[in-house]
């Protein structure tokens, strides 16, 4: 077996964390395991091109992302389908695709997942030209995430202050979905797409998302009066919405979850979008595709129920 040599890649303004202490604390963890390591900073253009060739050069085995959901995704999206295993210490402010993985938020259990977890097939999916690990979101998630990224001050408090200030001016969008050869016209508030079961900070907005059954999973908040809204939003986090199909839209008064392998948005109000938590341009039109075992990501080993 070829011997390990990992990468971390450490975001030096994700999240909240002292980054000095986190680099020193990985230093002396790996040195204990007796595994070969270097320690690169992330950088703000998110261009890591240079990763492809220095993994096959440097016989790389493992590259580590010190940071949120953007970072991850930046570095994912160059080393998709490149025999390389991907680990997450989470340090951002949503951390959807580490928790997703339930992986720690720890540091030193995170590690752990690094040093004696197993590698597994994780999906990810493409809208338009963009690559997502995790979620994408348009309309009023999406304008609370180019609100957030505007803030001095990150975190989750941050986060809740910001969504109840947009919440009050919030309103639909008008949507045209397509999928399965089905049409649905709507207005929504927000469509979420969602690979995994989070919307960060331990938020489940897709409980019944995996991250590696090669679907998607779409959650379409529908016009409602705004007073019910918090409420239908809550029932989805919490399960309670069974999954369904496009013929029961106008069964279901308040959300539509469902799941699909693609799909269609036309956009004709340009609703504003985000992709793994950071705002994206927006688009008249988004086509969405699942990418099934796109990488292979380092989870806890996950128990088999006999």
């Amino acid at each position: 077996m070829m011997p390990r040599k990992i990468i971390y890649l450490i975001n030096p303004i994700s999240g909240t964390k002292k980054k000095a202490q986190v680099r020193e604390l990985i230093s002396r963890k790996t040195r204990e395991r007796g595994i070969a390591f270097e320690i690169l900073s992330t950088n703000a253009s998110g261009d890591y091109d240079f990763l492809q060739k220095k993994v096959r050069e440097e016989k790389i085995t493992d590259v580590v992302i010190c940071g949120g959901d953007g970072t991850v995704n930046a570095v994912v999206k160059v080393l998709q389908k490149i025999p390389v295993n991907i680990g997450i210490i989470p340090l951002g402010s949503g951390n959807g695709l580490a928790f997703a993985a339930k992986i720690p938020k720890q540091t030193v259990r995170a590690l752990e997942v690094i040093f004696n977890g197993k590698s597994y097939g994780t999906d990810a999916f493409y809208i338009n030209e963009d690559f997502s690990c995790m979620l994408c979101g348009i309309g009023f998630d999406a304008l609370v995430a180019h609100a957030f990224a505007k803030q001095k001050k990150r975190g989750l408090q941050t986060y809740i202050r910001v969504s109840t200030m947009h919440f009050f001016k919030a309103r639909p969008y008008l949507f045209e979905i397509r999928l399965n050869d089905s049409v649905l016209k709507t207005d929504a508030f927000f469509i979420s797409v969602a690979n995994g079961n989070q919307f960060g900070n331990n938020f489940t907005i897709a409980p019944k998302a995996s991250l590696e059954d090669g679907l998607l999973d779409i959650v379409i908040v529908k016009k409602m009066n705004k007073l019910l809204l918090p409420f239908s939003v809550l029932r989805q986090l919490s399960g309670a919405n069974a999954m369904q199909t496009v013929s029961d839209y106008a069964k279901n008064k308040n959300i539509l979850y469902l799941q699909t392998d693609r799909l269609s948005i036309r956009n004709p109000h340009h609703a504003p979008l985000h992709i793994d938590g950071d705002p994206r341009d927006t688009s008249g039109e988004f086509n969405i595709r699942i990418i099934k075992n796109c990488f292979r990501l380092l989870r806890p080993e996950q128990r088999v129920d006999r």
